[in-house]
């Protein structure tokens, strides 16, 4: 009997499931939660159940039976600063994303829907680099300010997948490459892998690096802090600023790519030297942060590996590329794979060809 693993990733507004036999996807559903769905749970731990079910029903009506899951892999949510790998949920774990205690977002749900269903089924339960994978060299946490060191909080899980298959495309251990990953989407991560860890990436969550379709990046620091004094915003409208509202949705009031670029073609309902100035601007933006990590490497490096949703646009990999070549080979595996990311590194811990880490909390 092969090994069928179930992956859960818990967003916003859906909660993605696939069900991977082996290598192969078997199924994948995603699930939508509209307002009046979420809206009447106070608390994000008080939707584990409606969620949980919402899975539960989308298995059996897969055709699978939940006797043949041999584990249940979910999104990592916001915990304290680990190292990136596979985790098995344990209590101390399941503790800190119920208090929310390190913040709240819809993947603190990941870890606890496989929990959940993990104990129905006598199964176990994991979870794969999430979002805190911390891995920073210590050159790499200094700001100017003592205060505010630089935190890691990036796509690690599509990244560190991603990297492992560029890895594979050179024929080379992941464990023995220096790879550029750059995740380009709704946010962007752009993150340096040494021999297997990630030593420097930008804060993708609120406030570093290039802009993006919905994120600020990094903004001068002195006209940013008058503006904040300026305007009498609440906490949560100035970090709207910053991640929702920033990047190409402040300028074009979207975060439709396919529109900005039909737009930038001259094909789209938006203004079309706007929409291409932004576009021009992002990929230079990109390529810039992508060319500064070369420098903790002296320059050496094995390939720059572009993913994430906007790898996608002809346009955008192509501008990248052409700015970043001299570097190196430039890969492209475009899209986010998340469900694939945890299925796999489930897989890994089962097969024995690596071991589940310990949440210490």
């Amino acid at each position: 009997m092969g090994l069928t693993i179930l992956a859960i990733n818990p967003g916003s507004t859906s909660t993605k499931c696939a069900i991977y036999r082996d290598a192969e996807e078997a199924w994948k559903k995603g699930v939508s939660h509209g307002p009046e769905d979420l809206g009447r749970f106070r608390r994000l731990h008080d939707q584990l159940e409606f969620r949980t079910t919402a899975v539960r029903d989308g298995v059996r009506e897969s055709g699978v039976r939940l006797s043949e899951i041999s584990a249940v892999v979910g999104r990592g949510g916001l915990l304290k600063p680990l190292e990136g790998g596979v985790y098995e949920v344990n209590e101390r774990m399941k503790a800190d994303l119920i208090a929310c205690r390190y913040g709240i977002h819809a993947s603190n749900l990941g870890a606890l829907i496989a929990d959940s269903l993990a104990g129905e089924l006598g199964v176990r339960a994991f979870i794969v680099d999430p979002v805190v994978v911390d891995e920073l060299a210590d050159v790499s946490r200094f700001s100017g300010i003592p205060e505010i060191p630089r935190r890691s909080i990036f796509h690690a899980l599509n990244q560190k997948a991603t990297a492992r298959k560029a890895a594979r495309a050179l024929g080379k251990p992941y464990a023995e490459c220096t790879l550029i990953v750059a995740h380009l989407g709704g946010g962007s991560s752009i993150g340096l892998h040494v021999r297997g860890r990630v030593v420097d990436v930008n804060n993708a969550l609120d406030g570093d690096g290039p802009f993006s379709i919905e994120r600020a990046g990094t903004v001068p620091a002195g006209d940013w802090m008058r503006w904040v004094l300026s305007h009498q915003h609440d906490p949560e409208a100035l970090q709207l600023k910053l991640t929702g509202r920033g990047g190409l949705v402040a300028f074009l009031g979207t975060n439709d790519f396919p529109s900005i670029e039909c737009s930038a073609e001259g094909k789209g309902p938006l203004d079309a030297g706007r929409s291409d100035q932004l576009i021009h601007a992002l990929c230079y933006q990109v390529a810039k942060a992508i060319a500064g990590l070369a420098a903790f490497t002296n320059g050496a490096v094995d390939a720059v590996v572009l993913t994430g949703g906007l790898a996608f646009s002809r346009r955008v990999v192509r501008e990248i590329t052409e700015r970043v070549s001299f570097l190196g080979p430039v890969l492209l595996f475009a899209g986010e794979n998340e469900l694939e990311a945890l299925a796999m590194g489930a897989r890994e811990v089962l097969l024995g060809e690596t071991n589940a880490r310990i949440y210490e909390g």
